[in-house]
């Protein structure tokens, strides 16, 4: 199966990316774009996150919730990003004609585009990219954390890192803003490079 966009990681970065390219999907430049997610969220650091300090979140909620809402609000509100449910990214690559090979433990995708939004774990186990993986530039040597290295979230062409992995502190309103700032980058380019974002407003 082939996808314009495959989105790995059920986190506070990779639903918040799904959730703005979500939205943008019935804009003209972007309706017949097909997108996905690989919706892994075992190891999420939202598993055991507890919420005071997040504007808009009632102080108290649990990650663990989050983690529940998140896919349910993304079916509800935008169900043309299909959600991949019990699969894990074990290796990625390029073939010939540029586009992206993905490797789960259930099954094999192609994408033109992919986001890789999974936790900044020491033990990060994603075959074809190890050579963009470095020791953690904001987080406590003693944690040996990794990120991806990267510039504006772009580690080589087409392919986007967003998150902590992307060099970000663990911060779950971070987490969603980086998350965000791929997603319009990537419908920036669908818009053939117009600037691009997605407001819902009042009428």
């Amino acid at each position: 199966m082939e996808y314009d966009l495959l989105i790995v990681g059920g986190g506070a970065a990779g639903m918040s990316c799904a959730l703005v390219v979500g939205s943008g999907l019935e804009k003209e430049f972007a309706k017949d774009k097909k997108v996905g997610i690989v919706m892994h969220q075992k190891t999420s650091d939202l598993q055991t996150a507890l919420f005071n300090n997040v504007l808009g979140l009632q102080p108290g909620t649990k990650g663990m919730d989050v983690l529940k809402a998140g896919p349910k609000q993304l079916e509800d509100l935008y169900p043309k990003v299909e959600q991949l449910k019990g699969e894990k990214l074990q290796h990625i690559s390029k073939n010939e004609s540029g586009v992206y090979k993905l490797n789960t433990n259930k099954n094999n995708y192609l994408a033109k585009k992919v986001v890789i939004a999974i936790g900044y774990s020491d033990n990060f186990r994603i075959g074809g990219i190890d050579e963009y993986v470095i020791p953690h530039k904001k987080a406590k040597a003693s944690k040996n954390r990794v990120q991806l290295i990267n510039e504006d979230h772009l580690v080589v062409p087409n392919l986007y890192v967003a998150g902590s992995l992307a060099g970000w502190r663990s911060q779950f309103s971070i987490a969603c803003g980086s998350g965000a700032a791929v997603a319009t980058d990537i419908l920036t380019d669908w818009n053939g490079g117009e600037h691009t974002k997605v407001h819902d407003k009042l009428s």
